[in-house]
């Protein structure tokens, strides 16, 4: 039984690959009909190929999962497209924010391949590139739901979150840029801040609210479900980048699928939050001196520190909080079932999301 799982998880995930094909060449018919020219138009299609497919997807699949949930039942051929395409969006928006982000922390590689924007002859054409990633979220939003009663719910949420976004990047850049290394702009709280605008909410809410909102489910004065989500949505991304920033430095190349790089990247991370926190002065010190330096026996001073400071016992006593205080949230959410054919939030989905989170090893 065990072994159809992963062959599950697979057809999953080619049903929505399937749709990415679609909604490219909506986009690139459109600069037909606009009179662009094949070279514009090819740029565009290499652009879309390049940055939006090939990731994990689990943002985009998010929101087909949790419209499934929330409706109790399979969806029908038009719900199943109409779901994957805010999936796509959600896909579309990553896209945007990963290769500016590659320009700005002058990256190398992402997803196994060279970002963007070091291909020949894009280098600073990805600028644009990158806009037109984001537009084309409006576009599709526009094409497919612009009679629905949601419709300005989604255009605003995308507004909204890209904003909270980019504010999280802004605090990230300003606190911890690569090469200037000031461990006195750093504390928890700065991480707990960048964290939620730069991961939570469009990773964990955006998701979850844009299924909501296809599956109708209102926003009101008393209770409102969607700040009822958020509360738990938002607390759940935390727990999941301080997962990651542990697994940067605990977790072998094997599990993560990398070399962790944060010590040696200045990245405000949770874990050289914990040890500013907890270290002696001279402690303090070895950390001003060998944190963000490009140098391997830096990088094991300061993970030799991290393991003097018990940094693995506080993520462990961490999680397990973290993991509690989210189920507590998760028990609010009244058991209910729909009736006359009305959807209401369920447990199911945080659930769905805190199973493949909690105790991760990659």
């Amino acid at each position: 039984m065990a072994s159809s799982q992963p062959n599950a998880k697979a057809l999953k995930r080619q049903k929505f690959e399937a749709v990415f094909p679609v909604i490219r060449d909506e986009l690139v018919e459109h600069l037909t009909s606009q009179g662009m020219p094949l070279d514009a138009k090819e740029w565009y299609k290499k652009n879309l190929d390049y940055n939006v497919p090939g990731g994990k997807l689990n943002r985009g699949m998010s929101v087909v999962d949790t419209v499934e949930i929330l409706k109790g039942r399979t969806l029908t051929e038009d719900e199943y497209f109409k779901a994957a395409i805010l999936g796509w969006c959600v896909e579309f928006l990553q896209a945007f924010f990963l290769v500016s982000d590659d320009m700005m922390d002058q990256s190398i590689t992402r997803r196994g391949q060279p970002c963007y924007y070091r291909l020949e002859r894009v280098n600073y054409i990805a600028i644009n590139d990158s806009f037109m990633l984001e537009a084309a979220i409006f576009y599709l939003i526009k094409a497919h739901f612009r009679g629905q009663p949601y419709y300005v719910h989604l255009v605003e949420i995308f507004h909204e979150t890209t904003f909270q976004t980019e504010i999280g990047q802004m605090i990230d850049l300003i606190t911890a840029p690569e090469g200037h290394v000031d461990l006195s702009k750093f504390s928890l709280e700065k991480h707990r801040l960048i964290v939620i605008h730069k991961t939570a909410y469009y990773s964990f809410y955006l998701p979850v609210a844009l299924a909501m909102y296809m599956c109708g489910i209102a926003h009101t004065a008393e209770d409102d479900p969607y700040a009822l989500a958020q509360s738990i949505l938002i607390p759940l991304g935390e727990y999941f980048q301080v997962q990651d920033d542990f697994l940067d430095f605990a977790g072998t190349p094997e599990q993560i699928g990398k070399i962790g790089t944060d010590i040696i990247d200045n990245k405000c991370s949770w874990c050289v939050n914990t040890a500013l926190a907890l270290a002696t002065p001279e402690q303090r010190k070895l950390l001003d001196e060998n944190y963000g330096r490009k140098d391997a026996a830096c990088e094991a001073r300061i993970k030799a520190l991290y393991e003097e400071l018990g940094v693995r016992r506080r993520y462990a006593d961490y999680e397990e909080d973290s993991y509690t205080r989210i189920m507590s949230l998760v028990e609010k959410i009244p058991e209910t079932d729909a009736r006359d054919g009305q959807v209401t939030l369920k447990r199911e989905v945080f659930e769905a999301f805190l199973g493949k989170i909690y105790k991760r090893q990659k």
